[in-house]
Formats: structure tokens, C-alpha cells, sequence
């Protein structure tokens, strides 16, 4: 269930950035100086090499932190947007229905596959349209 999640982590195989942000100076071998914004001042400001991704400037594949909304504990809510599709699986003695959720600052082609039963409570307002619900 997609939910609260913790800075840096969004999916199995989908590495995500944000910034981009200048680098300040270099502080060794492998390690670089970033100028972060205020809302970024609980994070250290020193990153390994391994960390940074080199700016290639398409705008499409930059997320600004304003449109996340970092929380202080350096988390942020998923918030979904639409129900794509759906879908039924036949288990041994129940059927189990499923949602494609587009989630907000995603793509199409990222969207999840979440339990549907899940989604109804605690997303309501996305059923309401008719369409998608039962």
C-alpha cells in the first residue's frame, strides 16, 4: 500500500531525484558540497558521488521539493489523483479486486497496481464518480 514514505525511496526500480542544486565545493575525493534549500537543512549538505546524478536539463525529469512537501521528519504523502483501470484475481476461495492508481508528480507508466478495498477507505472521493466502483 502506497502510503507515507520515507525521502529517496519510491519504488523498487524507479531510482527518483530532486533538485537540481549546485554544487558549493568539493570535500575530498568522491565527496561534494551541495547548496540545499531551508526546507532541505535537516539533511547533511555532503554527498558521495554515487549519490549525485549530473543534471542533463530536461525539466520534465525534475521535482522540485515545493511541489512534494517535505515534512520535517523528511517524509511526504502520496496523494492519488485517478483510477486508471481495474481488475479481478481469482485466489482459492476469494476474489480479490484491484485498482491502477495514478499518484500525484507521476507518470502513467508509473502507476501502481493497489488492493482496491484498501483505496475505498482511504481514498473515498476517487469512487464517487461512478465508473470505477462497484
Amino acid at each position: 500500500m502506497k502510503g507515507v514514505m520515507r525521502f529517496g525511496k519510491k519504488g523498487k526500480l524507479i531510482p527518483r531525484y530532486i533538485g537540481p542544486y549546485r554544487i558549493a565545493k568539493r570535500s575530498g575525493n568522491v565527496a561534494y558540497e551541495l547548496e540545499l534549500p531551508q526546507e532541505l537543512a535537516a539533511i547533511h549538505s555532503i554527498f558521495h558521488i554515487s549519490m549525485l546524478k549530473k543534471c542533463i536539463g530536461v525539466p520534465s525529469l525534475i521535482l522540485p521539493t515545493e511541489s512534494i512537501r517535505i515534512k520535517d521528519n523528511l517524509s511526504y504523502e502520496e496523494i492519488p489523483i485517478q483510477i486508471l483501470d481495474r481488475q479481478v484475481r481469482r485466489l482459492r476461495t476469494k476474489d480479490v479486486a484491484s485498482v491502477k492508481v495514478l499518484w500525484r508528480n507521476q507518470f502513467v507508466e508509473e502507476a501502481t497496481w493497489e488492493a482496491e478495498e484498501d483505496m475505498k477507505k482511504r481514498y473515498p472521493y476517487l469512487f464517487e464518480s461512478g465508473g470505477n466502483a462497484d
